[in-house]
């Protein structure tokens, strides 16, 4: 069994068990966590408009974690304009614990 799930602006395919990485969440490490469902897959598949009522995906913060690092290099030609930053994403990393629907 599977379900696609919507958080922080994106759609993810999830099973029990999975461990994924979502944009960053304000929660503890070892908190539950809750996502909307937008679908359930498996032997029969249900979809929702736009979530399924009564469904959830139940997981657990693993930890705040950040991606890796991005150089961003502004440059322009002729009038000695170069600026170098960096920028690492922060993520949340959860363990699938549950789906119900």
């Amino acid at each position: 069994m599977y379900a696609i799930i919507a958080t922080g602006g994106k759609q993810y395919r999830v099973s029990e068990g999975d461990v994924i990485y979502v944009e960053k969440l304000n929660n503890q490490v070892d908190d539950a966590v809750s996502f909307p469902v937008l679908m359930i897959g498996g032997e029969e598949i249900k979809a929702g408009t736009p979530y399924i009522e009564g469904a959830e995906v139940s997981g657990k913060v693993l930890g705040q974690v950040k991606g890796e690092k991005i150089i961003v290099y502004k440059y322009k030609s002729k009038k000695n304009y170069r600026r170098k930053a960096g920028h690492r994403q922060p993520y949340t990393k959860v363990e699938i614990t549950g789906i119900k629907g």
